[in-house]
């Protein structure tokens, strides 16, 4: 383990060490990652950056003592709600990003419970392609966890999880989309199922919060799955992905401040005096909130429109070119933004998805490894813009080249455990 050194360094020294440590990391201004990091150009890194100047020291802990961060929380979780189609009822907070929000969805569903209802052994259903947040979240906050199987489209079996359901059910689980092979769920029949029962109904739009609206707008079909859906309690939506902020920014949206109210925690019996929070964070900096509010507000409907536009444009061209290449195959019928792409069972021999992963990257390509099955996954955006050719270029290039090949690495991306 190093020691920290006895002695100020100078300033161009430390930055120059920080630069040196990027030298291994994607590059993701390349358009070369399918994922991570979502870029909406120049002028939106620009008015980000100059937003994270103004507020890289403020503290959202106490918006009395900066009254500005809560008119900025105020003003985008009031732009998302608009944008979800929510009435005027509907409450929310900013969080760090989709995994926060889910718990806090998962929380308000389990305190409403014991509320209102009376329940002490509080349980959740949950289709085997929900987030791995609401696993998270269930052994955190002590909740039982059904897990209903996906049908033969990668979308959840309403059906089945309906057999999972009890009188301790407090939460039911849809996503629009889901994120390994980016269909969406049939939303409407997962809330009238949790309206039947009285439990929550949880949207995780983490990934489609800020493009199933934009989406629509451009005249693609898009299923109901926000709140005109009745029996929609809790939608999560992250800006820092599709919404084109940095790191770390989401929303987490309730159908009222009653249902918002559950999520909070409030104490006033110790020797500081009174404490609130409206999320799992006590102190919370300001930079991300600042910067979202300020993508937002540079872009409006029509910057997100054309973003959108254009991410569609490289998610079609990317999905039509993986059909081409003969040994692989998209997962599922996804429309949107995410591709899951696989082995072709019917080509032998079949391809190791994970060696062809490991020649991609020998490319300066990124995917994340999922599975079961195997898969490489891609998040497209506007990130990728001007990439898609060569990517397919590639990708046919590298398909051939695994033929027969296979890796001893069958590990997948989702870990930080150092």
């Amino acid at each position: 383990m190093a020691s920290l050194h006895q002695q100020r360094r100078p300033v161009d020294d430390v930055i120059g060490d920080l630069t040196a440590k990027r030298v291994n990391d994607v590059k993701w201004a390349d358009g070369r990652t399918f994922g991570m990091v979502y870029d909406g150009g120049p002028l939106v890194h620009e008015v980000a950056e100059q937003a994270a100047r103004l507020y890289l020291h403020e503290n959202a802990l106490n918006t009395k003592a900066f009254p500005s961060l809560g008119q900025i929380q105020s003003e985008v979780v009031g732009w998302t709600a608009g944008l979800l189609h929510g009435d005027e009822a509907v409450a929310g907070f900013l969080t760090s990003g989709g995994t926060e929000s889910i718990l806090c969805g998962v929380l308000a569903a389990r305190e409403r419970a014991v509320t209102e209802r009376g329940i002490t052994e509080p349980e959740m259903v949950v289709a085997a392609s929900a987030h791995a947040a609401f696993h998270k979240a269930a052994h955190n906050f002590g909740l039982k966890l059904h897990k209903a199987p996906v049908k033969d489209d990668w979308t959840a079996d309403v059906e089945a999880m309906a057999a999972l359901c009890n009188e301790n059910t407090v939460l039911i689980v849809g996503s629009a989309p889901q994120y390994p092979q980016g269909v969406q769920d049939d939303i409407p029949a997962i809330a009238a199922l949790a309206a039947s029962i009285g439990a929550n109904c949880h949207v995780d739009a983490c990934m489609g919060g800020f493009v199933l609206p934009f989406v629509e707008m451009l005249g693609r079909e898009v299923q109901p799955w926000d709140f005109r859906v009745d029996g929609v309690t809790t939608i999560s939506a992250d800006i820092h992905k599709l919404g084109y902020a940095p790191k770390g920014v989401s929303v987490i949206l309730h159908r009222n401040k009653a249902s918002r109210s559950y999520q909070t925690f409030v104490f006033d019996d110790w020797l500081g005096g009174f404490y609130a929070s409206p999320n799992m964070q006590g102190t919370r900096s300001g930079l991300p909130m600042a910067c979202a509010w300020a993508v937002m507000s540079h872009l409006g409907i029509d910057g997100y429109l054309d973003l959108t536009r254009q991410m569609l444009a490289n998610a079609d061209q990317f999905r039509a070119g993986v059909a081409a290449i003969e040994g692989i195959r998209v997962l599922g019928e996804g429309k949107f933004h995410l591709v899951a792409m696989a082995s072709d069972p019917a080509f032998q021999p079949e391809i190791d998805m994970f060696a062809l992963g490991d020649a991609l990257l020998a490319k300066g390509w990124f995917h994340d490894r999922q599975g079961p099955p195997d898969n490489l996954h891609s998040t497209i955006s506007n990130t990728n813009t001007g990439a898609i050719d060569q990517y397919l270029e590639d990708l046919a290039e590298c398909v051939a080249a695994v033929v027969g090949v296979r890796t001893d690495d069958r590990s997948t991306n989702y870990a930080t455990l150092e």
